[in-house]
């Protein structure tokens, strides 16, 4: 009977704990290298789930940044529109300073465009150029960069924009340029990372499927067991209630 409260694998402790726990190695009693082994798959899960999560926060971040400057590409674009309209000898001063009033609220927009995008508040768009933003990717912690695009007025070159005075569209055309290389650039980011994320689940259910061939019981190979363990458990107590039996004959016999 001592076997009910054992811990080995060879107990019945142990097919009750494995039956009750879903797992078959809950102590390192019940196999050390196992365990080791399913501690290290479980090292992996997390970290890979991890870095999962870093990379899906940038693709947020990314998207974020995306949609703001697509907001800002609509105001260039009125505001190219608005230069080519101020291109005009037939219109006077006072023409133009009212399309230059427009000018100067789409600049006002992107500026607060730029101002505000942030994520978890963290600036997206209004930063210093070439700021590139980490994270770790996996289990490992492999370093993962990506960037946005700076775009400020004056980063863009259109803070001191003006159709009241010497102006060149082309300056309009760069910003737009930068701000479209900015765009596909942040595209191709999102892309890998959705590759990298792919490639880490598909590691992690690999890996968890192998956790599983390790760690679950077999829940029908121990309830044989249990069934196994219950009938010699049976059978030793019949033989002990037998050899009892057999020693109070003997003890009367003496007695005859």
């Amino acid at each position: 009977m001592s076997g009910v409260n054992g811990i080995g694998p060879g107990s019945q402790g142990y097919v009750y704990s494995a039956l009750s726990s879903g797992s078959r190695v809950n102590t390192a009693a019940q196999g050390a290298s196992e365990m080791a082994i399913l501690q290290e798959e479980q090292r992996q899960i997390g970290g890979y789930n991890a870095g999962t999560e870093n990379m899906q926060s940038a693709k947020n971040a990314l998207n974020i940044a995306d949609g703001a400057t697509a907001e800002i590409t609509e105001n260039l674009q009125r505001m190219r529109e608005l230069a080519i309209k101020a291109s005009n000898g037939l219109l006077s001063n006072e023409d133009k300073s009212y399309i230059q009033e427009e000018i100067n609220g789409l600049k006002q927009g992107i500026a607060d465009i730029a101002d505000r995008t942030n994520y978890n508040g963290v600036p997206l768009l209004d930063n210093e150029e070439g700021k590139v933003f980490q994270l770790a990717s996996d289990a490992n912690g492999t370093q993962r960069d990506f960037k946005t695009v700076n775009a400020t007025l004056d980063a863009l070159g259109i803070a001191d924009f003006d159709v009241t005075k010497s102006f060149d569209i082309k300056t309009l055309d760069n910003a737009m340029n930068m701000i479209s290389k900015g765009r596909a650039s942040m595209g191709a980011q999102t892309n890998a990372f959705d590759v990298a994320i792919n490639y880490n689940n598909t590691v992690t259910y690999n890996t968890t499927a192998a956790q599983s061939t390790t760690g679950d019981t077999e829940y029908g190979e121990y309830i044989q067991k249990l069934k196994k363990q219950n009938t010699l458990n049976d059978v030793q107590m019949e033989m002990q209630k037998k050899r009892q039996e057999d020693e109070e004959r003997r003890k009367l016999s003496l007695f005859q």
